[in-house]
C-alpha cells in the first residue's frame, strides 16, 4: 500500500497545488469586494480591480509633477538599494565571523556570547537609537537592516560550520592543512550554501525593517509611499504596492535559490521519488 508520505508530485502538480491557495484568496477578495461595492458604491476599503489598475497607471506610468520621475520606480530604486546594501554587508560579515567563530575555538568563547546576546534585541527597539546617532538619513536604515538580520545569520552559520565532522578537520590537517588552508578548504565550500539559505530566509525580516524605517524617516521608497497614501485610506494603491514587494522578494528568493542550486549542486542532491 503507497503511504501518502512517499507521494510525491511531478512539476505541474507541484506549480498547481502552490498556484491554488493564491487563486482562492484572489477569489476571495474579489468575492468580498464585489459584495461591497454593490453595497456602497464609494467603498474604498477593499477596491475593485479597475480602481487598482488607475492606481497602477498613475503610480506605475505617470510622472510625479514635483519630483519628476515615476514614483514607483523611484521608490523601488530607493528601497532596493538600502535593502541591496545592507543584505550584502550582512552576508560579507557573516561569512567571516560565521566562519571564524565556528571553526576557531577561543574566537567563539570570545565573540559568540556577545553575538547571543545581540541576536536576541529586537532590532525595531534600536531604531530610536539609529536615529539618534546616524541621524534620519540612508545610514540609519541600512543599519537597522543590518542589526536585524545580520547576528542571526552569524549564529546559523557558526552552528552549522561547527557542525563539521571532525574527521574532516582531522584529515585535512594530517595531509598538512594550516588553520587558513582549513578555513578555506574545508569550512567554507560548507559554509556558502548554508549562508544563500540563511539570506533567503533573512529576507522577509529585512523587508520588515526596511519598510518600518522608511514608514518613520523618508521621502522615497515603497515603504513611505505605502504610509504616505495611507492618511487617505488608498487602499487602490496600498494593495499593488504590497503585492509589488512580495514579488520582488519572490524574485530575490527564487535567484538566490537557483545560484545556490547552480553553484552548489552538491548541496542539493535529488530526492529518490518512490
Amino acid at each position: 500500500m503507497r503511504r501518502l508520505l512517499n507521494a510525491r508530485p511531478r512539476v505541474g502538480g507541484r506549480l498547481l497545488l502552490g498556484l491554488l491557495p493564491i487563486l482562492a484568496l484572489v477569489l476571495l477578495y474579489l468575492v468580498i469586494a464585489t459584495a461591497r461595492h454593490t453595497e456602497n458604491p464609494r467603498d474604498k476599503i477593499t477596491p475593485i480591480p479597475a480602481a487598482m489598475a488607475a492606481g497602477i497607471q498613475t503610480m506605475a506610468f505617470e510622472p510625479d509633477p514635483r519630483t519628476g520621475e515615476v514614483p514607483l520606480v523611484a521608490d523601488t530604486k530607493a528601497s532596493l538599494s538600502r535593502l541591496g546594501i545592507a543584505v550584502g554587508l550582512a552576508a560579507a560579515t557573516t561569512l567571516v565571523l560565521g566562519l571564524t567563530i565556528g571553526l576557531l575555538p577561543y574566537v567563539r568563547a570570545n565573540l559568540g556570547p556577545l553575538v547571543a546576546t545581540i541576536s536576541v534585541i529586537p532590532p525595531i527597539a534600536v531604531l530610536p537609537i539609529l536615529f539618534i546617532v546616524f541621524g534620519l538619513g540612508e545610514t540609519s536604515k541600512i543599519v537597522l537592516i543590518f542589526v536585524g538580520i545580520t547576528p542571526v545569520m552569524v549564529r546559523d552559520l557558526a552552528t552549522h560550520v561547527a557542525a563539521i565532522p571532525e574527521e574532516q578537520i582531522v584529515k585535512a590537517q594530517t595531509l598538512g592543512a594550516s588553520t587558513w588552508l582549513t578555513l578555506l578548504r574545508v569550512a567554507l565550500p560548507q559554509a556558502l550554501p548554508r549562508l544563500i539559505d540563511s539570506l533567503r530566509l533573512s529576507l522577509c525580516p529585512a523587508w520588515v525593517y526596511l519598510i518600518s524605517a522608511e514608514a518613520i524617516a523618508s521621502d522615497v521608497g515603497l515603504g513611505y509611499r505605502i504610509f504616505l497614501v495611507r492618511r487617505y485610506l488608498a487602499m487602490d494603491i496600498i494593495l499593488p504596492y504590497v503585492v509589488w514587494i512580495s514579488l520582488l522578494a519572490v524574485i530575490m528568493d527564487l535567484a538566490l535559490q537557483a545560484w545556490s542550486r547552480t553553484s552548489f549542486a552538491w548541496a542539493h542532491p535529488p530526492r529518490n521519488v518512490r
